[in-house]
């Protein structure tokens, strides 16, 4: 018999082919069995943040693509576990396995895809080399398949590097955001490091939030300062509920961006900080260069603390890879919370900054040593997954990474700090460490803000942007 067929006939009714003699749709039916019913296989390449976001915006519901496993790095201890089946939809009813990123030439895929930040260009290039040679498509998702839309105005803070300093910008402009009478909820890029599917959807208005959701040092660093502001803030794995819950209770969405990552929405003013001390990484990072060329406004942060050449160089870089932004200087003053002149001390900071952040040290250290103290190198004290740490990353200098992904992991930060002789801790993580692990020696908090250079500076334009809606 003769039937007249669509190509998308097979999608739906492969028995088709039983009635048709024709070669066409014997090739046609064969190529829809492996790309279509059987799936395209896809591996995404990340660290428990972004890759996860772009699954579930781009693969979750595609039946052509199947995505047969994530890869894990920088953070420890996301190997080994799943993507759960009620964050991966009907289609991946066991979930998707996370692999370490050292198993991916192992594997059998059609497409990789590159999917965190921080990563050097020529690194992200010898990843594309490592999927062509597994035969394999390497693909970079974008905004336009990526960011969300949101119904509420979104302000977003990104910058080049991990460490910039975006969160003091975030809260400076939270403050401002408040103090004009509008609701302000800043949702943070992913840090799902427990139970994923609890974390589908997380909100911390208090204290008490933080702890009944167990979270680590690395989430407080960022959540802590947020809550002490009485900003709520949002985070989890599920950035399309996420966004649906907070536009329920705010007036602007104040995105606070992680590492050097582009935002989840579409933002209607985009911040980009660019470190004046780290001249040069605003055009060599991925996708740090992406982000400063998406910019309405960069920040030259930490413009009081380099030299005149180091701000020159990074304000050119930035006038020419974003020339229709506005360009303005930014401080980072430091404060410490007590005495510490001629004090032997342990200098602990922000972990992620001195990891894939790549920083020897941060704002504790600096602000110790103008202040007079002796710093301990903590090298001599480290103690278990901290000692490993300092192995994995040999350029950190005589401070402590604030590390706690793990319980074990926590237990060696104590431990290599309760080991120090010294007189007293300096912590420059903005979380409060002392109330999180057992330290046996008074600890002075140093604490950084953002403060204005130019005039008009940041909150000029904020309110500029503000004033034309």
């Amino acid at each position: 018999a003769e039937i007249e067929m669509s190509d998308t006939a097979f999608d739906t009714q492969p028995w088709l082919i039983l009635a048709c003699s024709s070669n066409r749709y014997a090739a046609l039916y064969c190529h829809k069995t492996r790309q279509g019913m059987a799936g395209k296989r896809v591996i995404i390449m990340g660290a428990a943040g972004r890759d996860f976001h772009n699954f579930n915006v781009v693969y979750r519901d595609d039946p052509s693509r199947r995505v047969v496993a994530f890869t894990a790095t920088q953070i420890p201890e996301i190997a080994g576990r799943r993507y759960p089946p009620s964050l991966a939809g009907p289609y991946y009813p066991e979930g998707i396995p996370i692999i370490k990123e050292a198993a991916l030439s192992g594997q059998e895929a059609d497409e990789v895809v590159f999917a965190y930040s921080d990563a050097r260009h020529q690194d992200v290039m010898h990843k594309a080399s490592q999927a062509l040679a597994m035969g394999a498509d390497f693909t970079l998702l974008g905004p336009k398949a990526t960011m969300l839309m949101s119904r509420r105005p979104v302000v977003a803070v990104s910058a080049v590097r991990t460490g910039c300093g975006k969160s003091q910008v975030t809260r400076y402009l939270a403050k401002r955001l408040r103090e004009k009478g509008l609701r302000v909820a800043a949702i943070r890029h992913p840090m799902p490091y427990g139970d994923l599917a609890a974390q589908a959807v997380q909100r911390f208005a208090t204290p008490a939030d933080l702890d009944a959701a167990d979270c680590t040092i690395e989430e407080r660093e960022e959540y802590e300062p947020h809550i002490a502001l009485d900003v709520v803030v949002y985070a989890g794995v599920d950035y399309a509920a996420i966004l649906a819950a907070a536009e329920q209770e705010a007036d602007v969405i104040l995105w606070d961006g992680g590492n050097n990552d582009f935002p989840f929405y579409r933002p209607d003013l985009h911040i980009v900080l660019a470190d004046a001390l780290r001249p040069g990484d605003e055009t060599a990072y991925h996708p740090g260069e992406a982000v400063l060329r998406m910019a309405d406004i960069v920040v030259l942060a930490k413009a009081d603390s380099a030299t005149p050449e180091a701000l020159a160089q990074v304000r050119r870089n930035a006038e020419a890879l974003a020339p229709v932004a506005t360009i303005v200087r930014g401080a980072s003053p430091v404060t410490l919370d007590g005495p510490v002149a001629g004090k032997a001390v342990l200098v602990v900071e922000d972990g992620p900054t001195l990891t894939h952040g790549g920083m020897s040290y941060g704002a504790g250290l600096v602000a110790a040593r103008d202040a007079g103290a002796h710093i301990l190198d903590p090298h001599e004290s480290a103690k278990g997954d901290i000692a490993a740490l300092y192995a994995q990353y040999m350029h950190i200098g005589p401070v402590l990474p604030a590390v706690g992904y793990y319980p074990r992991q926590l237990a060696a930060l104590a431990a290599s700090i309760n080991a120090a002789d010294i007189d007293l801790v300096v912590s420059g993580t903005p979380c409060d460490l002392a109330a999180l692990i057992a330290i046996d020696k008074p600890v002075v908090r140093a604490r950084y803000d953002y403060a204005e250079l130019d005039s008009p500076g940041l909150v000029d334009l904020v309110d500029a942007f503000l004033d034309s809606r």
